[in-house]
C-alpha cells in the first residue's frame, strides 16, 4: 500500500513537471509583463527589419509575407502566440539598436550579432550564429594542401585583409605567425582581387558571404571544408534579435517561445542557405 501510494506521488509529480514544461511559453498574464500588455492593448507587434541574409530577406515580388527567413518566422510566432498583428518598422544600420530605447519598436529583428558593448543597452534572444571562413584558390597548392584552418597560421602563407574591415583584429590574432597584407576595403566582401592576382594565399570571409562569392566566382575553395564552410567556429559569435532593457518578464517569454521554435528556424535558415548556392 505504501509503495503504490508512493508511485502515485511520484506520478503526480512528473505531470506537474510535465505541465510546467508544456507550458513554458504561455503568455504571461496581464499585469506581469507591461510591454505585452502594451502590444496586446496596440493590436500590434512593431519588429525593426533590415535585411541581413540568411535571417531576414526582403520579399520583392509583391505578393506574399514582405519577408522571410528565420527571424520573421519567429516574430510570426510571437505575433501569433499574442494574438496581434505584425507590424514590420524600417530601420538602418545606424537606427537598428537606438529604436528599441525610443520605443519605436517592440523587438529589432534584424538578425545582431551579440556582442559585449550591445550586451550593455539590450537583451539578446538568440538563435543562430555568424562565423568566418578562410578561402583560397584551388589551384594554388600551397593552401589547397592545407587541412585545416590552423595550417593556414604560418610564414609560408600570406594572409589578406580589409583595412579596418569586420575581420582585421581576428586575421591578425588568429595568424601572428603568417605574413599579413592589409588592403583598402572594395564593394567586394572580402579581399577576392589579392587572391586572384596570388599576392595574398588567403583571406578571411564570412561564412554566408562566402556562399555568394563561391557561386560568382569559379575556382575558390575554403577552411574549414565540412559543410562549404557553414559549420565553421572561426570568430563566431551569437546571432539573433534584441529589445530594450529591464523587460525581464518579456525576456523570458521571447526566449520561450523561440527555444520551442528552434528546429523550425534552423530548417528555414538551412533552406535559405540552400537557394544561394
Amino acid at each position: 500500500m505504501i509503495g503504490s501510494k508512493f508511485i502515485s506521488v511520484l506520478t503526480l509529480a512528473a505531470s506537474i513537471l510535465g505541465a510546467g514544461a508544456a507550458f513554458a511559453a504561455d503568455v504571461p498574464a496581464p499585469g506581469v509583463s507591461p510591454r505585452i500588455d502594451a502590444i496586446k492593448k496596440a493590436g500590434v507587434l512593431r519588429v525593426g527589419v533590415l535585411a541581413n541574409t540568411p535571417w531576414l530577406v526582403e520579399n520583392t515580388t509583391g505578393s506574399g509575407e514582405p519577408w522571410e527567413g528565420p527571424a520573421w518566422l519567429l516574430a510570426q510566432e510571437y505575433a501569433k502566440e499574442l494574438g496581434v498583428k505584425l507590424q514590420p518598422v524600417p530601420v538602418s544600420h545606424e537606427t537598428k539598436v537606438p529604436v528599441l530605447a525610443s520605443n519605436q519598436v517592440d523587438l529589432s529583428i534584424t538578425p545582431l550579432a551579440e556582442t559585449p558593448e550591445r550586451l550593455k543597452v539590450v537583451d539578446f534572444v538568440l538563435y543562430s550564429k555568424t562565423s568566418v571562413c578562410v578561402f583560397g584558390l584551388k589551384n594554388n597548392k600551397k593552401f589547397a594542401d592545407a587541412a585545416t584552418v590552423d595550417a593556414v597560421n604560418s610564414p609560408d602563407f600570406t594572409i589578406a585583409y580589409f583595412i579596418g574591415g569586420a575581420e582585421e583584429n581576428w586575421v591578425k590574432e588568429r595568424f601572428p605567425k603568417a605574413k599579413l597584407r592589409g588592403v583598402t576595403s572594395s564593394a567586394a566582401p572580402a579581399p577576392i582581387e589579392e587572391i586572384m592576382a596570388k599576392r595574398a594565399d588567403a583571406a578571411a570571409i564570412n561564412r554566408i558571404q562566402w556562399v555568394l562569392l563561391s557561386k560568382k566566382v569559379p575556382g575558390l575553395t575554403a577552411l574549414p571544408k565540412d559543410n562549404n564552410c557553414q559549420d565553421s567556429t572561426e570568430k563566431a559569435a551569437p546571432v539573433g534579435l534584441a529589445i530594450d532593457k529591464g523587460q525581464a518578464p518579456f525576456l523570458d517569454w521571447l526566449r520561450a517561445v523561440e527555444k520551442e521554435t528552434q528546429p523550425k528556424l534552423n530548417a528555414d535558415e538551412a533552406r535559405i542557405v540552400d537557394t544561394m548556392k
